[in-house]
């Protein structure tokens, strides 16, 4: 084998936050291998929540422009963690902003991250099948979503075969919903 004799725990250098708003934080850092040493940046979102909400008539999805791949998005409802709320608080407000559907009881379903290099931003992901649609809620964060529909699981699936679907943290919730909670 050619190289480090192996890759263990590096010096890591300082932080330096290049750039900072109320959603992230950019920094840098040098990690330090012994043999070689390498800068990168780091982007923090915080931890964010997804729930996959299961209804008689299906997984509940919201629709949201997305500039990145210039079109609307259908995704599970999710967003960041704020400092003073649990996982299971964020989830539920989420849901509510985003559908005004609120989840009665929220079960864990899976915990992932995104990446491992440069991006932090670990994620929990909630099912739940006991909600309620909240008549003071009902209207939905205009600026975040443009609707919300009710999707058949199997249709779900195949909207991700078909690239309808694409948000990676619906792909994750969806196909591990479909695999640990259909299967039980």
């Amino acid at each position: 084998m050619k190289g480090n004799k192996h890759l263990g725990h590096p010096r890591i250098g300082q932080r330096d936050v290049v750039y900072e708003n109320p959603h992230q934080q950019v920094y840098k850092l040098r990690l330090d291998f012994g043999d070689f040493s390498k800068e990168i940046f780091v982007t923090d979102y915080g931890d964010r929540v997804g729930v996959v909400v299961e209804g008689p008539e299906g997984i509940l999805l919201v629709r949201q422009y997305r500039h990145l791949i210039d079109r609307v998005s259908w995704e599970i409802p999710g967003g960041k963690v704020d400092q003073t709320e649990s996982l299971e608080e964020a989830a539920r407000r989420e849901c509510v902003e985003e559908t005004g559907i609120v989840c009665r009881e929220l079960s864990p379903l899976l915990m992932f991250h995104p990446g491992l290099d440069t991006l932090y931003n670990p994620t929990h992901l909630f099912h739940s099948h006991e909600f309620e649609e909240n008549p003071e809620t009902a209207v939905f964060h205009g600026d975040e979503v443009s609707g919300r529909d009710w999707i058949p699981l199997k249709q779900c699936i195949s909207m991700i075969s078909s690239c309808k679907i694409v948000d990676s943290l619906t792909i994750i919730g969806l196909l591990s919903y479909h695999t640990f909670m259909k299967q039980k």
